[in-house]
């Protein structure tokens, strides 16, 4: 699953608080989650505005995780500044791949493979045009399959 993010990847600071560690110190392995979630959210945000008035003016459009595949290399810890990398590695009709990283510094912490669909009225559409051409233009590792 080792990739390099393009230079136009998605990147979310955050820090590691206290609530999202174990009694070991370590973040806890749920809270990954969290952090990819917010870095998918921002990611949408910033190329198609609020998934919220896309729920709302695109008839009940939303986005669910499919498929996720985690590979947890190296911790993270309390107060850690990590970066929550994401991007595109394929788009097909209904749905997004995205590669995500969780990262401190230049090492690598957590990689995910994802796959998110969008859906309307619980059965899969195809994403949204716009949607679709921001994340074309925006992300060069790309590659369209219909």
């Amino acid at each position: 699953m080792t990739s390099t993010p393009p230079a136009n990847a998605h990147r979310l600071p955050l820090r590691v608080y206290y609530e999202d560690t174990d009694f070991s110190g370590f973040v806890y392995h749920a809270s990954y989650l969290r952090f990819m979630e917010r870095g998918r959210t921002e990611l949408l945000r910033g190329l198609a505005g609020d998934q919220s008035e896309m729920h709302q003016e695109g008839a009940g459009i939303v986005f669910v995780v499919r498929k996720m595949n985690l590979d947890f290399l190296k911790p993270a810890r309390m107060d850690d500044l990590i970066d929550v990398v994401t991007w595109s590695s394929e788009l097909r009709g209904a749905s997004m791949h995205l590669t995500q990283e969780v990262r401190r510094g230049d090492d690598t912490l957590v990689q995910a493979e994802v796959v998110v669909a969008c859906v309307r009225d619980g059965r899969a559409i195809r994403l949204p045009e716009g949607l679709r051409a921001a994340l074309s233009r925006t992300h060069r590792t790309i590659a369209t399959v219909p």
